[in-house]
């Protein structure tokens, strides 16, 4: 193989990636060669690492020079011969000056894309979200769980094993006895029910007066299969959510059509605080449901309590609060004492004030496989919730009902957060601690206090690097696995506005994994850094 078709392969690679995106993202690609383009167009190729230079800031775009989108007309007869010329620059430069790499080898199995097959009745058009997309794009390059060389820190999910000290044994085996064998009823059996609803009034609502019963708990099965069916029972509304935030809800808020989603960007330049006054703005043009995650994805952000209970106050009996709480327990800022946050607290009346909770073993138990969460709220919320059940998922595995219920036992709850909150602090810290080595940025409260999420900004890195598609494409070749930014944009009705906050220059990176597979993680981020020549220090011998 030549070095022109080996470098050729190098960029085809790399759009193959971008023609997988949803159409709304497929600008990453578009724009990370287009600014290459116009960057050292006339230098000849070098092997030498590029120097620390962003080239997605707007100094690019302001450049004069004309990109191989839009020539300029007083060199339109040279159009072709130059695009040709250029387009050879582009992949020398992206597969060999910027990466020290001779080349990104095509990974086998090949992708496989076939635009004319006809798929009678299939909606082709529904995209994977953003953790199975980078998924399916690593098993193209050689992973599948549990291979040792790689390091998943894009899953969603928290290390399963009995790798936590202080942790109880994850279970190995459960009783099937012969009743857990029938259908269990769609809003979950009334045993696993009642002790969901006696631990929030134990760990939050000593000093309230309403409480928690059995009937307002809905037990689903899974945090997606909750936002499924409480999607299916609201109606004729405005709903409003936040940007960035969860990559499923894009799916929940694009396939029903009985409300309309409102996105509601964030501001970067004070960490995506939510802050009551957009609450409030939000309010008065009509919105009547908010949907959001506290402690919050991606972003690794928590409202605080004070904040909490002046939302509680703000949309009582004007607002459907939709919180999804799946992350609070994985909360540091109470010196890892096994404390939570959770809206709980800060509801009056549980069967007037219109505030729906979700959670479950999938995240504070670790337990993803289970499938065990449920919903809280008023009980004609919990009845409806029951009903879209019954023709949307059918209920939750009986089996596992039944084998929750001990977990749910408030001292024991409060001893296996402990342990899991100094188990993961303890990782973010070391994650924090490499990257800020490296040149990563963690002052002004960057630090997350909350999940096990870092939402990592990479624009001070250079040309390909800064680009998270750029990022994700060299992470793969070091068997490293982070979930682009741009997944994070949450888009279901395709409006153009929101364009210019797709977050190119993000990725999520999950200290999920255990501590073995961070490391290895790092070492291959720094190995990165070290190839495009923006490491602030050099490695040993032995790592190059």
């Amino acid at each position: 193989m030549s070095v022109y078709e080996s470098d050729d392969d190098s960029v085809s690679e790399f759009e193959r990636l971008e023609s997988t995106l949803p159409d709304h993202l497929k600008r990453s690609a578009s724009s990370l060669l287009e600014a290459i383009s116009n960057t050292n167009l006339n230098s000849s190729p070098s092997t030498t690492p590029a120097p620390r230079e962003n080239h997605f800031q707007s100094s690019w775009l302001d450049s004069g020079i004309p990109s191989s989108r839009t020539p300029s007309r007083h060199h339109h007869h040279h159009h072709q011969h130059h695009k040709k010329t250029q387009h050879n620059q582009l992949i020398q430069k992206l597969s060999r000056s910027e990466n020290g790499r001779e080349s990104s080898p095509i990974p086998l199995p090949r992708p496989k894309f076939n635009e004319e097959i006809h798929k009678p009745a299939m909606n082709t058009k529904q995209s994977s979200t953003g953790v199975l997309w980078v998924t399916e794009r690593a098993n193209e390059y050689g992973f599948d769980n549990g291979n040792p060389e790689w390091a998943n820190l894009g899953q969603g999910a928290p290390e399963h094993g009995d790798t936590v000290p202080g942790s109880f044994k994850r279970p190995t085996s459960i009783p099937i006895p012969d009743h857990s064998k029938e259908y269990a009823p769609t809003a979950g059996i009334k045993e696993l029910r009642e002790a969901v609803a006696n631990y929030y009034n134990e760990t939050y609502r000593q000093d309230q007066p309403s409480k928690y019963t059995y009937k307002n708990v809905c037990i689903v099965p899974g945090g997606r299969a909750g936002l499924t069916r409480i999607a299916s029972i609201i109606s004729d509304c405005y709903l409003s959510f936040f940007l960035p935030d969860y990559t499923a809800y894009a799916e929940m808020l694009s396939l029903f059509k009985n409300f309309s989603p409102i996105p509601v960007p964030l501001n970067e330049v004070d960490n995506y605080e939510i802050h009551l006054e957009i609450i409030k703005n939000e309010l008065i043009r009509g919105v009547s449901a908010l949907l959001t995650s506290n402690p919050r994805n991606p972003t690794g952000k928590c409202m605080k309590p004070r904040q909490l209970e002046k939302l509680h106050r703000l949309c009582r009996e004007r607002c459907l609060l939709i919180m999804d709480e799946f992350y609070s327990h994985y909360y540091y800022d109470d010196n890892c004492s096994g404390s939570s946050i959770s809206s709980a607290k800060y509801v009056q009346d549980v069967n007037k004030d219109p505030v729906l909770i979700l959670n479950g073993l999938t995240k504070a138990f670790r337990l993803p496989g289970w499938r065990i969460c449920w919903i809280l709220g008023p009980e004609d919320y919990i009845n409806a919730l029951s009903s879209a059940g019954s023709f949307l998922d059918g209920g939750s595995n009986s089996p596992f009902q039944y084998a929750a219920i001990d977990f749910l036992k408030p001292p024991k709850v409060r001893e296996e957060m402990m342990a899991l909150q100094a188990h993961f602090k303890m990782k973010r810290d070391y994650i924090i601690e490499r990257l800020s080595k490296m040149g990563f940025d963690f002052s002004n409260g960057k630090i997350p206090n909350s999940t096990f999420y870092l939402w990592l900004n990479l624009s001070h890195l250079p040309a390909k690097l800064s680009n998270c598609l750029g990022f994700f494409h060299e992470c793969l070749h070091e068997k490293v696995i982070v979930v682009p930014g741009f997944f994070f944009l949450i888009n279901p009705q395709n409006l153009s506005s929101l364009e210019d906050v797709i977050w190119y220059n993000y990725v999520r990176i999950s200290y999920g994994p255990e501590l073995h597979q961070l490391v290895k993680g790092m070492d291959g981020i720094e190995r990165i850094l070290y190839r495009f020549g923006c490491l602030p220090y050099d490695l040993p011998s032995s790592s190059t």
